[in-house]
């Protein structure tokens, strides 16, 4: 499926080709919660990063967060959060681990999206204390993350 997306300010567009299009995965983790969520949590989407073409480029900066080492220090994240310099809309994140794919932000694709049938919800065990997570019969939930990757849970489901 192709996804279109952009920034709030419309300086940065974006396309993208994507077998994992169905926004179902909350991530309630305090990086995803204060990078792009404003409801306690963020929604990443899978897609190809050979396909990603980008319009407004000059307007697209990156960050990379901090991690906190098992000895109490910090490093900075391999990931690359990027978004728009001008109105700060969170647009995709690429981790050169996985370098094959790109995740954008189901918050900045402006393509309608197929509703998911149920939802994962993870990294509860570090959301924020004030989130109350919308939790249906049939969504998952997980303290850390799951073992079913986002590829896994589309072809279980039929995507």
């Amino acid at each position: 499926m192709k996804l279109q997306g952009s920034c709030h300010c419309q300086a940065v567009r974006f396309e993208v080709e994507s077998r994992e299009p169905v926004p179902f995965m909350r991530c309630y983790c305090s990086i995803c919660r204060k990078t792009a969520g404003a409801g306690g949590y963020a929604i990443n989407l899978g897609a190809d990063a050979a396909t990603l073409k980008v319009e407004g480029e000059a307007d697209v900066a990156s960050f990379h967060a901090r991690m906190e080492d098992a000895g109490g220090g910090w490093h900075a994240s391999g990931a690359q959060r990027h978004f728009c310099r001008r109105c700060g809309s969170a647009l995709w994140l690429f981790d050169p681990t996985w370098p094959d794919l790109v995740h954008p932000h189901a918050s900045a694709i402006d393509t309608p999206l197929p509703v998911p049938p149920d939802r994962v919800h993870l990294m509860l065990g570090s959301k924020a204390n004030w989130v109350e997570p919308e939790v249906r019969p049939g969504d998952a939930c997980f303290d850390g993350y799951p073992e079913e990757s986002l590829a896994d849970w589309h072809r279980r489901h039929g995507f």
